[in-house]
């Protein structure tokens, strides 16, 4: 494949990436990076299959050895809401009933990744994708908020430049440099416009899009204990992110938005020369940003050093994938991903903004062989409905009364994968 048609077509996608909407569905991080893991419930620390194994474990890279991968996966969530027992004085609007959270439906989110073995031994490459975000887009106001209609968009990018070796016949590392870029944007939240409610009134709502930069890195480690067993582990720092100016009056320390560390752990087993069975374990450190962590009830003002959030909290993702070598032709993959909610039912009344709240995703999928290394990968993912009934979560002041959250999520995906020796 000429070079400067790889050139090309990245910086494409990396157009595509910075303009999309991206979404996630463990809280607002995504389950899975890349079509082929998407099929089997985000599994893959150690079980690698294409050049998006940067974003997952960079050791995986020097597996997975010369490649070229490009996809794109159609997401459909589903979100609403409700208000509940609220009793705001004569002359206010009545702020119970339904709320559609549903005027942009369709979202989609571009992946791309390039592997180059550099010896036998050593690989450097690159992934580009989607870490995470998070949107609603309500149909109408919502007036404990506003009185506009109530919404936020959070689009999270990754670029990750990864090198990995062999250490050993059977073990492998690798590191990546995350270069991150986000965007957000609130709109419908004149109620906090104020200095009742925020330390910087005229940056809460309605400012646009505000983008923030910033890095972190990525380590990882994979093991060979034989043939039909490997291990992996990996751990991702948290990524300090510059701060949104324009929401300084909004997010907690001043529009600070950094995004949270994690780390993982997985197993490949081969029960049968056809299949292989992964199971990895995630754990996502949101309770350490206090733009997400903070307790909604916080007593200070909103952009404070201490002011109030989510109420997020950590979240914990096992996940299963399995590959089956139907033909050498043909790779039949399914999964099962759970995630942990990452707030109680207290903390529903902001989270009307951030409704992270599905839990069990069922995947499946399939990868076709086009020859002389080529291939075309499909997917599907199904999130399940849930639903979280706040529990005293609109404050007195508001007029009491519930936030009542629902949430279910689809997504397609396809990518081409090119592999050479």
């Amino acid at each position: 494949m000429h070079i400067r048609f790889k050139l090309a077509t990245f910086a494409l996608v990396l157009s595509l990436t910075m303009t999309n909407l991206l979404w996630a569905t463990d809280g607002y991080f995504s389950s899975s990076y890349g079509v082929k893991q998407m099929a089997q419930g985000g599994a893959g620390v150690a079980f690698p299959a294409d050049s998006l194994a940067g974003a997952i474990n960079p050791a995986g890279m020097v597996i997975v050895g010369n490649r070229f991968d490009l996809g794109v996966s159609p997401f459909m969530p589903d979100r609403d809401a409700s208000i509940t027992g609220n009793q705001l004085p004569p002359g206010y609007p009545d702020a119970n009933g339904s709320y559609d959270a549903n005027a942009k439906k369709v979202f989609f989110m571009p992946e791309l990744g390039y592997n180059h073995m550099v010896r036998p031994w050593l690989s450097f490459g690159v992934s580009a994708y989607g870490n995470g975000g998070m949107n609603t887009s309500y149909v109408t106001p919502i007036p404990l908020l506003g009185t506009t209609n109530a919404g936020v968009n959070l689009e999270q990018m990754f670029i990750a430049p990864t090198v990995a070796m062999k250490v050993s016949p059977r073990n492998a590392v690798g590191a990546s440099f995350n270069l991150a870029y986000q965007r957000f944007k609130a709109t419908g939240l004149q109620n906090f416009a104020n200095p009742s409610f925020s330390s910087d009134p005229s940056n809460v709502t309605d400012r646009g899009s505000d983008w923030a930069m910033g890095g972190g890195f990525r380590v990882g480690w994979l093991g060979e204990v034989n043939s039909r067993f490997s291990v992996g582990a990996t751990y991702q720092s948290r990524t300090w992110m510059s701060n949104f100016n324009k929401y300084s009056g909004l997010f907690a320390e001043h529009g600070a938005f950094d995004i949270p560390a994690n780390f993982a752990g997985g197993v490949a087993v081969r029960p049968l020369a056809k299949t292989t069975v992964a199971f990895d374990v995630e754990r996502i450190m949101y309770g350490t940003v206090k733009a997400i962590a903070n307790s909604g009830s916080n007593q200070a003002l909103l952009g404070s050093a201490n002011g109030p959030g989510f109420g997020w909290h950590d979240v914990t993702s096992p996940r299963i994938g399995v590959a089956y070598a139907l033909r050498r032709d043909l790779t039949l993959r399914g999964g099962y991903n759970h995630s942990g909610v990452p707030f109680g039912p207290s903390e529903t009344f902001f989270n009307l903004l951030a409704p992270g709240i599905v839990q069990d995703h069922l995947t499946g999928g399939v990868t076709v062989g086009l020859g002389h290394g080529r291939e075309l990968n499909f997917a599907y993912m199904h999130a399940f409905g849930n639903t979280v009934n706040g529990v005293n979560s609109i404050p007195p002041t508001a007029g009491g009364g519930n936030a009542n959250l629902s949430m279910s999520e689809d997504s397609v995906g396809i990518s081409f994968g090119w592999s050479r020796e």
